[in-house]
């Protein structure tokens, strides 16, 4: 009887641990991979991506250039002041020309007016300045059309996405909560791309413009003080 009791509990502990093997165990959730997402929004990210990077292109090209054109001697007007009082026109234009910053281009043009009516003069210096302005704008208004048309285009592919799912369910005839949500995830993936490229681009085309600003507003400065030492013999 013993021997018999044995037999069964060994049996049945060998039935639960085959039991225990058969049982399927949970396969761990897919890891989420920023690039997987980037891939499943479809043909859209594609023009999403071109219009990423050229913002990001025209930025640092504008930046660096901008930048550059920020970089003018402190004592420019100094220099200036000292040669037109000294009677060396010829040097305060050649200091200008070496200068080559759009604040030295601008006085060029002023200083090669000299002896010509003081509004001539302005006129000169605020077409120069205008012209000046123009180049450093140069493409910026394209960051700000990117900044437009992103979140629109990501819009778009969320709303073809959702036509293709119902779509898909028209046919089957059935509604699958898994079907569905799993594909709305997936497109709304273009969405959430073109704002944030759209952030983006707007947040870099205020920067360049803060930038532009401020190079106007040391040129109106300047022009105005060179206006000012032309007419000083005058008074």
């Amino acid at each position: 009887m013993i021997a018999l009791l044995q037999g069964a509990t060994d049996t049945a502990t060998q039935l639960l641990d085959t039991a225990n093997n058969l049982t399927p165990v949970a396969a761990p959730a897919p890891e989420l991979h920023f690039i997987d997402l980037l891939f499943k929004g479809g043909w859209v990210m594609i023009p999403l991506a071109l219009l990423a990077f050229m913002a990001l292109v025209i930025f640092v090209e504008r930046y660096l250039t901008i930048r550059k054109a920020s970089k003018t001697e402190s004592n420019l007007m100094l220099q200036i002041k000292q040669y037109i009082h000294d009677g060396r026109l010829e040097n305060a234009i050649a200091l200008c020309r070496n200068n080559n910053s759009p604040l030295a281009r601008m006085l060029e043009k002023g200083l090669k007016r000299i002896g010509r009516p003081i509004k001539d003069i302005e006129a000169a210096i605020e077409n120069n300045g205008k012209l000046e302005v123009s180049k450093l704008e140069k493409n910026i208004g394209i960051l700000g059309i990117v900044a437009g048309i992103a979140p629109m285009l990501g819009f778009v592919g969320t709303i073809i996405g959702v036509i293709t799912i119902f779509h898909d369910v028209s046919i089957k005839g059935a509604i699958e909560i898994g079907t569905i949500s799993g594909g709305l995830y997936t497109k709304m993936i273009t969405s959430a791309t073109g704002l944030i490229v759209g952030i983006i681009a707007y947040v870099l085309y205020h920067i360049l413009n803060a930038m532009i600003e401020r190079i106007i507003l040391r040129m109106e400065t300047d022009a105005i003080e060179f206006i000012d030492l032309l007419e000083e013999p005058g008074k």
